[in-house]
């Protein structure tokens, strides 16, 4: 996943620095709502080597107890995409069994292929206004769902805000998962924190960041699910990262069909690197923000959860505090 950022220099020659982090502490203020807890529609992504091969019957086995909580749908990578939109079946060899133990163990689990591929013209990749392009990324949808998996899941990065090739992209596999009744789901970059504030990521970095709120809505109008990567910001202190997750649930919310199923990312890994901070973008401060938000603007609804990212680093501690403080579990 893209973690580049602009967050800190932008926010920086928008706003002065304290005012940001007296906005983003306020926001991170209060108790979260009791209302505020998992609605059994939780995600978490999962990596190559559960259909490669280098998962075995051990790590099946253990898969139950792993992701016990709220967890309902597991984003397998089964990618990546060719840059013409193709995918080869020779990548996912060992999907069947992941298959068919997840649906014998974990009735009500759904397996979804996760295809990403690099976006152009940002990056050498997928061109995304090509029409066969399109196609060929639709008939790769069509080849996971023949394979057996129970949705798709897109992560095409990075995707500028307003691209209409990627909408129109979103209503033909749409209107495939539609007809085979299964889910379609996309992972989306942050939301501009300040309006316009892609727009001048854009400019003054060549990498347009967020979307604008208008843009996630239309994307959102299109999918089953919507999962939001709340991570890589940049925040130097658990408080501001709170504050700022806090932030990006509500202004996902205001704009998310109810019917439409909106997961928050949460970081399951604590590596230091450009734009995240491992000691402040943690698992604990990223649902303290989302039951803020959550208890704060939409208490009932129920199409939401969140989306661990990843099973490849998270730690025993991680799955803990994912149960702990969203799941209410000891």
């Amino acid at each position: 996943m893209v973690t580049l950022t602009a967050l800190a220099l932008v926010a920086l020659l928008v706003l002065p620095p304290a005012g940001i982090a007296t906005a983003l502490r306020l926001e991170a203020a209060g108790t979260p709502s009791a209302l505020a807890r998992t609605r059994g529609q939780d995600a978490a992504w999962l990596g190559h080597a559960w259909v490669d091969g280098r998962k075995g019957p051990a790590d099946l086995a253990g898969l139950p107890q792993l992701i016990q909580g709220g967890i309902r749908d597991l984003f397998v990578h089964a990618g990546p995409l060719n840059d013409d939109g193709s995918l080869p079946a020779d990548r996912y060899p060992q999907a069947g069994a992941l298959l068919a133990a997840v649906h014998r163990e974990l009735p009500g689990v759904r397996v979804q292929a996760w295809l990403g591929d690099l976006v152009a013209p940002e990056e050498v990749g997928l061109h995304l206004d090509d029409p066969a392009v399109r196609r060929r990324i639709t008939d790769s949808a069509a080849q996971v769902l023949d394979a057996g998996f129970d949705g798709v899941h897109f992560d095409l990065e990075p995707v500028h805000s307003g691209d209409a090739g990627y909408l129109a992209l979103l209503d033909q596999v749409h209107a495939l998962t539609a007809a085979r009744g299964v889910p379609f789901s996309v992972a989306t970059p942050q939301i501009d924190p300040l309006p316009g504030l892609h727009a001048v990521a854009g400019t003054l970095t060549g990498h347009p960041k967020w979307w604008s709120q208008a843009y996630f809505g239309q994307v959102a109008r299109r999918v089953d699910q919507v999962a939001v990567m709340s991570y890589d910001t940049a925040m130097p202190l658990p408080s501001l990262y709170t504050g700022y997750v806090a932030q990006q649930t509500a202004l996902a919310l205001e704009v998310t069909p109810a019917s439409v199923d909106l997961l928050m990312g949460l970081p399951a890994y604590d590596a230091d690197q450009v734009g995240h901070r491992g000691s402040a973008e943690t698992v604990a401060a990223a649902v303290r923000g989302v039951r803020l938000a959550l208890g704060r603007h939409a208490a009932g609804r129920q199409a939401f959860g969140v989306a661990v990212y990843a099973d490849f680093t998270a730690t025993a501690a991680d799955w803990a505090t994912y149960r702990r403080d969203w799941c209410g579990l000891d």
